[in-house]
This record gives structure tokens, sequence and C-alpha cells, in this order.
């Protein structure tokens, strides 16, 4: 019988809040040597995801989009709310000004891995949060579970 991300995933994953100090998740990530955490509401409701990604916008900062003067007006040649975005996470002290919280990726613990691997594959994530039917995270899997899971069979 084919493997399902249940059999796979973690349970019970780290996860943060909106409000969890992003200085806690970057010791979290270094501790732990993971590389995201699912971000949940009160209820334990996926709301967004904190990852490296996310995080390295703090060194790299924000670069301002290419813009010309014209009778004193600034002529944005790129849209500058993605520049708004980048500096409010550069700048952010909380998970909930640096997550990434639109177009989740996310998966639940019946679905086959083959699935689990194609899903991440062809939306490029390195991990998805599994939830339950009302988008409660009950674990997540990673690349690397999958990776590990492969070499078992092998063994």
């Amino acid at each position: 019988m084919a493997k399902t991300v249940g059999d796979v995933m973690t349970h019970d994953p780290i996860t943060a809040n909106r409000d969890t100090p992003l200085i806690e998740v970057i010791k979290i990530l270094a501790e732990k040597r993971i590389s995201g955490l699912p971000v949940v509401d009160e209820n334990g409701k996926l709301v967004g995801v904190i990852s490296e990604t996310d995080l390295m916008w703090r060194e790299t900062g924000a670069t301002m989009p290419p813009y010309f003067m014209f009778l004193d007006s600034v002529i944005y040649l790129e849209n500058p709310a993605q520049y708004e975005r980048e500096v409010h996470k550069a700048l952010g002290e909380t998970v909930g000004e640096a997550m990434t919280s639109d177009h989740l990726v996310t998966i639940t613990r019946d679905q086959p891995l083959r699935n689990a691997a194609q899903l991440m594959h062809d939306r490029n994530v390195h991990r998805l949060p599994v939830v339950d039917a009302g988008d409660r995270v009950i674990g997540i899997l990673t690349r690397g579970d999958i990776i590990r899971s492969m070499a078992a069979d092998q063994g």
C-alpha cells in the first residue's frame, strides 16, 4: 500500500503566531535546524508560513523600484506596492509583519505521499503544512521527510 502524508509527516510541529517576535523564530530555526514554521491563530488555524526566505529581508533590505522624475512627479516603472511589502518585511519585528500569508499551499494527512511530492515540486515549496478539515495545523511535511522515507524504503 502506498504511503500517505500522515505516515511520514512530523506530528504536532513547532508553530508561531502573528505576535511571535522574529528574533524568537530566528533562534528556533537555528537551534532546531529547520527552515520554516507554520503560523497559526489562537484556534490553531493556519494563517501563514514564516521561512528563511521571509527572514532574509532583514539582512538584505528592500530594493527601491526603478523610477524617473517627470514634472516634479515620481513615475515608478514597477509596482511600488511590492517595494512597500519588502520594506515592511525588512523592518518588521513580529512574525505577522514578515510571514507569507497569500497563496498558502497545504495538504491533508490522507493524501498519497506521491501527490505531496508532486505538489511541492510544482509549487516550488520546501514544506507543506498538513491541515485537518478546519484548516488547523496537525503536522508538517518537508522535502527532507520525503527523502528520508525514500531512503528507508531502500534500506
